[in-house]
């Protein structure tokens, strides 16, 4: 294995494979309800890579149980992570997220707490509580950065700037929290020297992990009206392949790899081809022969 592959980090820290279930608490976010902005940023579509985002049936208890029975069935495991992933997972008061998050504890089978949200929607107040967590379990903050450039911040609709997010690290570090950077390649005006810049400034910061995404177009988003008018780019598989390789190359090698490439259901998906969920194992094969090729590494190149 050339790279910190989140998978083996688990076994390695566990003693066996950890399985992440991904979760939907009902919270929404402050870029889709007009706090900040009522359209989102320009491809977001949550219900297209958790499918709980489209359902009001299930409870947060009865996702946790349903997939701790099926995947102790299907895949033979026995230990999960709790992954609040829809939205904005700190959004909401601290009451309401305490008692949000104590729904894991009664599951002895949850290892860990991994925790999606966006860099300004956490405070001292609200890390305070996060923090108590980790008595109980090792806990994840997923903070979604996606590039240091403002400018690009600025056109994809994030509404928050990087500055929000460096703030948002060094609250959260001087805590027992670990962080997990989302980043996404390929983003509207930017070149592969952005992209690379953002992920030297993730190195900077000595932060745990990182998430690889491509852009990809789902249905629904202000981004699927700009590509159908041609005023995106989109990159190739073997472009974004070598993309990742470089970027790894400049991560330290101890920086967990949570995600290589991003994947969404056929029913949702626009654009490219190669981001259908059939083909998510071709990609990470392609940038793991790429590697190979190379002759090397996460952290080959890394100061």
């Amino acid at each position: 294995m050339r790279y910190n592959n989140f998978s083996n980090y688990l076994k390695k820290k566990y003693g066996e494979k950890v399985w992440k279930i991904p979760l939907h608490a009902g919270f929404s976010c402050p870029n889709l309800d007009g706090t900040l902005s009522d359209t989102g940023c320009i491809y977001c579509n949550n219900k297209a890579f958790n499918i709980q985002a489209g359902r009001n049936s299930q409870s947060l208890d009865e996702q946790i149980r349903s997939s701790i029975q099926r995947m102790k069935k299907i895949r033979k495991v026995s230990k999960f992570i709790a992954y609040f992933q829809t939205y904005t997972n700190t959004y909401a008061t601290v009451d309401t997220l305490n008692r949000t998050y104590d729904t894991v504890l009664k599951y002895p089978e949850i290892v860990a707490l991994s925790i999606g949200t966006r860099p300004d929607c956490v405070d001292t107040e609200k890390l305070d509580l996060i923090e108590r967590y980790t008595d109980k379990l090792d806990v994840w903050l997923e903070y979604g950065l996606q590039s240091i450039h403002n400018r690009t911040l600025k056109k994809i609709n994030r509404r928050h700037t990087y500055e929000d997010f460096v703030k948002a690290v060094r609250l959260t570090k001087e805590r027992d929290i670990a962080i997990c950077a989302h980043v996404i390649a390929g983003l509207p005006g930017e070149s592969k020297d952005d992209f690379l810049q953002t992920v030297q400034s993730v190195a900077e910061l000595d932060i745990e992990g990182i998430k690889f995404h491509p852009l990809h177009v789902l249905k629904g988003t202000l981004l699927e009206k700009m590509y159908k008018q041609n005023q995106i780019f989109l990159l190739k598989v073997d472009d974004y392949a070598e993309i990742i390789c470089d970027a790894l190359e400049i991560l330290p090698e101890n920086m967990v790899i949570q995600r290589l490439t991003a994947d969404a259901d056929e029913q949702f998906l626009i654009a490219p081809e190669w981001c259908k969920k059939q083909n998510k194992m071709k990609v990470i094969d392609l940038i793991n022969r790429k590697l190979k090729a190379r002759q090397t590494c996460q952290g080959y190149r890394y100061k």
